[in-house]
């Protein structure tokens, strides 16, 4: 790639919607030199897209998206723009309305192909006709018995971290942001809504029209269409969810503008207008994913009880960092992660309280621990810049961006000071507000900002380049944590357990509980608490997993239990819970019987899980 400057001509009004006033940023002419990039074929030094245009139909009898990208685009100088494609039927190019030569690369089975589109040096608009296939990645179709209400079909897309390219012809980096209009066609009785602004109930021609004003990345490009409907929360929080499910939903997340409140309170304006949240069929893949103005959820967790909204508080996180300020390469992943989890706990406690955060905090600690010990013979990936050339980049999608980054973000809190911690925070996300930056650049600013300024010495670098997790990191304690080990040694030494003591406990005890079974535990331990607590049929979906990796891992079967471990992976197609559970057949050298349950619950995966699972177990 050329290292060429590129003067991107963006400019876009932006109205942020702020206790009803309304303020207008401005994003002006600005120099950009994008970065190498391993991920993409996009050149954008050369040429570069700025907006985006999309005219598509959904066709769920085919099962295929169709239409035409339209793109505005900067040219510097080049003779070609290329964009990234992976399993499309390109039909047409044009370029300012006049049809022009294209070309489809070699294919790559992480990046596609690139597409190669002939330009005029005066070229301003490009347009590609084009269609999904049956091998398109983002795409989940979903047959109406895969959904609550059983009435309707689904589709979802799902674009991190390079999937876009599976559903619209693009440049599919992180650094390169950029407006959208959409008209999107679906049958009548469904609804569309998109990452964008979006409707409050049908139209009835099924014509409906999105605008996204800010800049954003293609991999937060998203859609979604069903049976669905709308129910504000406030003003600018509501909820998308099918009939069957819209209460509880509004209920679960009735917390909604509180966490928003709360997090302005800490880093600044929201500045995406609405912040609302449609909860997908089980299969989605991820526990949330914080595309702007509508974050996609997962079904599990809906509790009953709001013990699991800490995702939401998650999600609304990313709309600074990650959205707001995004990662440039995928290499940077633990800018929008790490950030993003050091948020989050921090809404989290704000609202809950600091022993809430603590055990939230505490149990991403845990996590990275078994990263570390899953990642002991690949010691360079427990870094937090990675180096993911000639790799997917969704094998740096782990503990360690999420919570050796947080842990990093904690410990640098403790060292300088909570009150210049948060004024550092604020500014940084004000300074690079609709832009992206890298680890380099980070710690340039964050040496000129927090840490000379302060007269601070650091282990920036140790942090950052070197695996492992430093000896100076922060040590997170849980009062309530220390109680329920103390109660779990002691019902391992004595068999008995005080269940006035676990009557009030939250689900991340239970959690904590369960995770922390020593190897010894007998057979009859297991079913004693289970005949206790009635562990195999938990309605928490988070106590469910534990649970029945502990089962798996300790031999704790039986016609009751395989039958809900089977019945919950081919009900839930969230990535963490489900290899969870594989991963526990596969350590207990158990890998039939994981594969007799995989054959059936595998067409209910999108192919984010399935990939992964594929992979684990060999499965062909």
């Amino acid at each position: 790639m050329k290292n060429l400057f590129l003067l991107a001509i963006i400019s876009i009004s932006i109205l942020t919607s702020c206790q009803d006033k309304k303020q207008s940023i401005e994003v002006i002419k600005e120099a950009k030199t994008y970065l190498e990039e391993s991920h993409s074929y996009a050149q954008p030094n050369d040429a570069v897209i700025t907006h985006l245009d999309l005219d598509i139909n959904v066709d769920f009898e085919t099962q295929v998206i169709s239409g035409t990208a339209t793109y505005d685009i900067v040219n510097n100088g080049s003779e070609q723009i290329i964009l990234d494609s992976k399993f499309l039927e390109i039909e047409s190019v044009t370029q300012n309305g006049e049809e022009t030569e294209f070309e489809l690369g070699d294919f790559d089975e992480s990046l596609g192909q690139p597409l190669t589109v002939v330009i005029k040096e005066d070229t301003k608009q490009i347009a590609v006709t084009y269609s999904t296939t049956a091998k398109t990645e983002a795409l989940q179709w979903l047959n109406a018995q895969q959904t609550a209400d059983k009435t309707n079909p689904f589709l979802f897309t799902q674009g991190q971290a390079i999937l876009t390219r599976t559903w619209i012809p693009i440049q599919d980096s992180p650094q390169i942001r950029i407006t959208y209009d959409a008209t999107v066609k679906v049958p009548k009785e469904l609804m569309a809504v998109m990452s964008a602004e979006n409707p409050k109930e049908k139209i009835a021609d099924g014509v409906y029209k999105f605008k996204m004003e800010q800049p954003i990345p293609a991999y937060l490009i998203a859609l979604a269409v069903g049976d669905i409907e709308y129910k504000a929360i406030s003003k600018r929080t509501g909820v998308y969810a099918e009939k069957s499910m819209l209460d509880k939903v509004h209920e679960e997340f009735s917390d909604m503008e509180k966490m928003v409140v709360a997090a302005e309170n800490l880093y600044g304006a929201y500045d995406w207008e609405q912040f609302d949240v449609i909860v997908l069929p089980p299969s989605f893949p991820f526990g949330g994913m914080e595309n702007p103005r509508l974050t996609f959820a997962t079904p599990t967790v809906i509790a009953g009880d709001k013990s699991l909204t800490s995702l939401v508080a998650h999600e609304l996180a990313h709309s600074w960092s990650g959205n707001l300020v995004t990662n440039a390469t995928w290499n940077d992943f633990w800018l929008n992660e790490g950030f993003t989890v050091y948020f989050e706990t921090r809404i989290m406690e704000a609202l809950y309280g600091k022993d809430r955060a603590n055990m939230l905090a505490l149990i991403g600690r845990q996590d990275l621990e078994d990263e570390l010990e899953a990642l002991s013979e690949s010691p360079n990936d427990t870094k937090l810049k990675l180096d993911l050339k000639g790799r997917n980049p969704d094998d740096g999608m782990n503990s360690i961006a999420y919570d050796k980054g947080y842990l990093f973000l904690r410990t640098l809190e403790e060292k300088v000071g909570r009150e210049k911690m948060d004024a550092f925070l604020k500014a940084y996300f004000k300074k690079n507000a609709f832009s992206t930056t890298n680890t380099e650049d980070f710690i340039t600013y964050l040496n000129e900002n927090l840490l000379e300024k302060n007269n601070v010495t650091f282990n920036t670098e140790e942090w950052i380049y070197q695996p492992g997790v430093p000896e100076n990191a922060a040590i997170i304690e849980s009062d309530a944590f220390s109680n329920v080990e103390i109660t779990l040694e002691q019902f391992l030494e004595t068999n008995k357990i005080d269940t006035a003591v676990t009557q009030n406990w939250t689900p991340q005890e239970w959690v904590h509980f369960v995770r922390n079974f020593p190897p010894g535990i007998t057979l009859e331990q297991m079913k004693q608490l289970d005949d206790t607590f009635d562990f195999t049929n938990s309605s928490n979906s988070y106590i469910s997993m534990v649970w029945f990796e502990q089962s798996i891992l300790n031999g704790y079967d039986g016609n009751k239990v395989d039958s809900k471990i089977s019945e919950f992976l081919n009900t839930v197609g969230r990535r963490w819970y489900v290899t969870t559970l594989f991963n526990a057949f596969a350590k207990a050298d158990r890998i039939d019987e994981a594969l007799e349950i995989y054959k059936t619950a595998r067409g209910n995966y999108h192919s984010v899980t399935a990939n992964t699972v594929d992979e684990m177990l060999g499965y062909k």
